[in-house]
């Protein structure tokens, strides 16, 4: 199982695991957000989206058990000339502040499964009433193509346990999408990824 140790290896060259580009989900998106968000990005490790984030006008806070992560992160943020939040926390007993973020920006991860849900739970917790969700993860039919993502297939998403994770959500909408994924030498390739969005 990935822990903290696995991702400071990954995050440890100079080059970005994932690139310093935006998930271009989240790109389509952003223009939704309230001018200003406060986004709450966890697992977000060397900060692209956060980033981009910022240089759109938003307050963002990230979090990750990769300490090297988040130091990558913070030398992207200083490259781009914006302030990141960052916060070293583990999201498998990491309790966000209730009732916080206008968003919660979910891309690629995947956590354990004997913890998913309650985290899922936690983490829209974090949102203000009205505040948006937007998650974006390999699907369990992705499973041996080479974009990327989780070797284990039970880390991968199935739609239905989305829907019970981030049942609160109104306004849900999710879908199943062929990519070709262009993030750095992680994800390269050809992907099947359900993208999800809602409201609390």
């Amino acid at each position: 199982m990935p822990d903290a140790e696995f991702w400071d290896t990954r995050y440890a060259a100079d080059t970005y695991a994932y690139g310093t580009r935006p998930n271009r989900g989240l790109e389509a998106i952003e223009p939704t957000l309230p001018r200003g968000a406060r986004v709450l990005l966890p697992g977000d490790g060397e900060g692209r989206n956060s980033v981009w984030l910022a240089q759109r006008g938003h307050s963002v806070l990230a979090v990750d058990m990769a300490a090297e992560g988040l130091r990558k992160a913070g030398r992207l943020a200083a490259d781009a000339g914006v302030a990141i939040e960052v916060l070293h926390a583990d999201l498998g007993d990491w309790l966000p502040p209730a009732g916080a973020f206008d968003a919660l920006v979910l891309v690629f991860v995947h956590l354990p499964p004997q913890i998913r849900r309650t985290a899922h739970r936690r983490l829209l917790a974090a949102l203000k009433p009205g505040g948006l969700l937007f998650l974006e993860g390999f699907d369990r039919s992705h499973a041996g193509l080479p974009g990327g993502g989780p070797r284990e297939p039970d880390w991968l998403f199935a739609a239905d346990a989305l829907r019970e994770d981030f049942g609160e959500c109104t306004e849900w909408s999710l879908e199943l999408i062929d990519v070709a994924l262009d993030e750095g030498p992680f994800h390269q390739g050809c992907a099947r990824v359900l993208r999800a969005h809602g409201c609390r």
